[in-house]
């Protein structure tokens, strides 16, 4: 039975569904109704519920804000609200918290059974999921004894004596390895369309364990040896009878089964690493790590992909393809360059990468001298405002486009940091050249050079981002200072006009007459007799 709380301020409406609704044939138990929201909070404490019926609009706690409270501290209570709102922001709220149903106001019985109908088949499935979970999680732990799967584990990555091989096989009932062997490593890239399903660590183990079934099953029909690594690799080791080629082409065949079953089932991709045949047990540990040198080629070559180290062999010396001066032009671009620019080159320096096909500490150690030199960078322009950089951040992902995409994103706040940085800048020279203006616009000869010399900054920049910021030129800036001075002169004072010319800039009191004219319409003895009058009446 699934515990049931009904909430409604109407006493008419809880009744009526205590009396006309048979909860327990529905598979439910009406264990308590209440006024409203806040009451139901503090039953909560001792008793909680598998479903609340409630009503929307109800005093001192409405059904959104217990919905609210339920979700946060109860997020497997589900919450059906009723209400006689028809409203559209109402259901939007609803959705937001996560209620399981939103009907309206009067609801018939026939509508109330349908919905606990429903809600009952809901619960009853999930219920049966986590049945299903837990006797995943059982066979998960019963499918292979730990000891034998840390004895292929010691045998493969770190070597044993023919002596202890030879024993543990029998303990462990393994049949003998054939005279030729070689081993694959599956390492799964990425959980794909289920990456946001598989943030949880038991979605995570879950996921991985159906892999494990997928190589379990190839390595029975194939006869293989399979565990797990404690980095979460799974390692197969194939033996047989014939020459090496026929080996590697079993292994190749079996490899790219695995990897189109986990991606066309699972939904989810791995790569997997093909190591060099050996000729004994002893010499397994040789194989497994050309196999995890193999597998390291997906950083260059992408995800999903079976690589062999027979492709990598005998390549030749990377040194002579890859530029070793991405770092310094990197941090140049990122000073002078524009966005397109820079993104642009690392494009270019993920391509070069590539195309030297250079072994994975080495296209690391490049990776971290451009992050190095981007960090400098930052820090040499005191861009406290940019999103921080660290080395280990690249530690993250699996591929050469991964790292490019996030270079991308990181010079991206660099530079938008720095074009902060230089606006501000900026906007403080104009400032500084309009108090400039405001204290020295009684020099008849102040120049636009004057300015610039006093803001260090070269005339033609200085004339654009003095427009940009005021929209007004120099000049025409400077003159309308001017003549503002002028007017309140005018008006407050009983100079004379070649001497008010004089206190605001101007040698030529004709010239300034004709300007002030020009300006404001009228000439200084209009202006001055104009605001006179006005000032009279």
């Amino acid at each position: 039975m699934y515990k049931v709380f009904i909430v409604d301020d109407e006493a008419v409406v809880r009744d009526g569904l205590k009396r006309t609704i048979d909860w327990q044939e529905h598979g439910f138990e009406l264990i308590g109704d209440f006024a409203n929201g806040r009451e139901v909070l503090e039953v909560m404490e001792h008793t909680v519920p598998d479903v609340i019926i409630s009503d929307i609009s109800m005093p001192f706690m409405d059904g959104l804000e217990l919905a609210a409270n339920v979700t946060r501290k109860y997020p497997y209570v589900k919450i059906i609200i009723l209400t006689g709102f028809d409203e559209f922001e109402y259901a939007q709220q609803a959705i937001r918290l996560k209620v399981s149903d939103f009907i309206l106001k009067p609801i018939t019985a026939h509508e109330m059974r349908e919905l606990l109908r429903k809600v009952k088949c809901e619960m009853d499935e999930t219920a049966r999921q986590h049945e299903d979970l837990s006797r995943l999680y059982s066979q998960l732990k019963q499918s292979l004894p730990l000891l034998k799967e840390r004895f292929l584990e010691r045998l493969v990555v770190s070597g044993l004596r023919p002596a202890e091989i030879e024993e543990r096989f029998r303990y462990f009932g393994l049949n003998p390895l054939l005279p030729l062997q070689l081993v694959m490593v599956a390492d799964i890239d990425d959980f794909g369309a289920r990456q946001l399903q598989a943030e949880t660590g038991n979605d995570t183990e879950i996921l991985r364990y159906a892999a494990y079934n997928v190589l379990e099953e190839i390595a029975e029909r194939e006869h293989l040896l399979l565990f797990r690594t404690r980095e979460e690799r799974l390692v197969l080791v194939v033996s047989g009878n014939a020459e090496a080629a026929g080996l590697y082409e079993q292994a190749y065949r079996i490899a790219e089964e695995a990897r189109f079953y986990i991606e066309k089932f699972l939904k989810f991709t791995v790569s997997i690493g093909v190591g060099q045949a050996v000729k004994t047990a002893e010499e397994l540990p040789a194989s497994y790590k050309s196999a995890l040198s193999a597998l390291d080629y997906r950083f260059l070559l992408g995800k999903n992909r079976v690589l062999s180290i027979l492709d990598f062999e005998d390549r030749p010396a990377y040194e002579n393809h890859l530029r070793g001066d991405w770092d310094r032009k990197l941090a140049s671009a990122v000073k002078t360059g524009s966005l397109e620019e820079v993104r642009e080159f690392i494009k270019r320096f993920v391509a070069d990468l590539k195309e030297s096909m250079a072994p994975l500490d080495a296209c690391i150690l490049h990776i971290q001298k451009v992050v190095l030199s981007l960090m400098n960078t930052a820090q040499e322009l005191g861009l406290d405002n940019a999103r921080p950089i660290r080395l280990t951040d690249a530690d993250r992902y699996k591929t050469l486009d991964e790292i490019g995409a996030w270079l991308g994103e990181a010079v991206s706040s660099i530079m938008s940091a720095i074009a902060e940085n230089r606006n501000h800048h900026t906007l403080a020279q104009v400032r500084k050249a309009v108090e400039y203006i405001e204290t020295h616009y009684a020099e008849e000869k102040m120049s636009l050079q004057d300015i610039c010399r006093h803001c260090l900054m070269s005339t033609s920049y200085f004339s654009l981002v003095f427009k940009q910021h005021t929209g007004e030129t120099f000049v025409e800036y400077l003159t309308r200072v001017r003549m503002d001075k002028a007017k309140e002169m005018l008006q407050h004072t009983m100079l004379k006009f070649y001497e008010i010319a004089g206190k605001v800039g101007y040698g030529d009191p004709n010239y300034f007459s004709i300007l002030f004219k020009k300006h404001v319409g009228m000439t200084p003895r209009e202006y001055r007799d104009k605001f006179a009058k006005e000032s009279r009446a």
